[in-house]
């Protein structure tokens, strides 16, 4: 039903749907950012009406422009919001502190690899900027991923026409199934070892967190996450 009603607004406005849908659904709205791009795509490669490089250049524009917005909507109000509220729902400064720590470690991989795991592409770009992971770094890893998943599922569409929009749904939902299981393996590991671990983000983010601090990089050479050596 999805499919069907997004057909004619492909077919109507092609190059203005897929930059809109995906930079919105990359801002954070559930839209279904992906499934344009293919609609788009196979619409490219059965009609030659639509020019397969500009639906990618602009599949991977939106992509880009959306998850900055959505970077910095969680940097200037995600963390503010946790900051005033988050001791509501028990996450108080050390375990806020916590995840910036976590994601200072991991958040090259949750940018890059976001972008092609379903519901984490919506939300990647907004935890990068509540968790204060360097806008520099979150630039680099987000134009690589956006670039590489226009490219693979455009050409993919392109290519191979309604074989691949069938297809490219199922490998999602295996892309959502296996980063379930990767965030239940890092949950019991944050669980097993959260005082330790807490510990070491303090350490590594001294003083009080402010809301309002747009550049705080990550450590320089923080410890990585994991059993601690030595004694506790």
């Amino acid at each position: 039903m999805l499919i069907e009603t997004l057909k004619p607004l492909i077919a109507q406005h092609a190059y203005a749907a897929v930059f809109c849908i995906v930079a919105l659904e990359s801002a954070g709205i559930p839209l279904p950012g992906e499934t344009a791009l293919v609609l788009a795509a196979v619409f490219a490669g059965a009609t030659d009406l639509i020019d397969i490089r500009i639906v990618i250049l602009l599949a991977a524009a939106g992509a880009i422009l959306g998850d900055n917005l959505g970077f910095m909507a969680g940097r200037r109000y995600g963390l503010p919001l946790l900051l005033n509220y988050g001791h509501k729902i028990g996450l108080h400064d050390d375990r806020i502190k916590l995840g910036q720590y976590l994601f200072a470690h991991h958040g090259a991989k949750i940018v890059f690899f976001g972008r092609f795991i379903a519901l984490l592409r919506i939300f990647a770009a907004f935890l990068a900027g509540v968790n204060r992971y360097g806008w520099g770094q979150f630039l680099f890893y987000n134009a690589s991923g956006g670039i590489v998943w226009a490219l693979v599922f455009g050409l993919g569409g392109y290519a191979f026409g309604e074989v691949f929009e069938h297809f490219a749904g199922p490998i999602g939902r295996i892309a959502l199934g296996l980063a379930i299981v990767g965030l239940g393996a890092l949950w019991w590991v944050i669980h097993t070892q959260e005082k330790k671990l807490t510990a070491r983000a303090v350490e590594a983010y001294p003083g009080p967190l402010r809301g309002d601090e747009w550049t705080t990089e990550p450590p320089a050479n923080p410890s990585p996450p994991g059993p601690a050596a030595g004694r506790d």
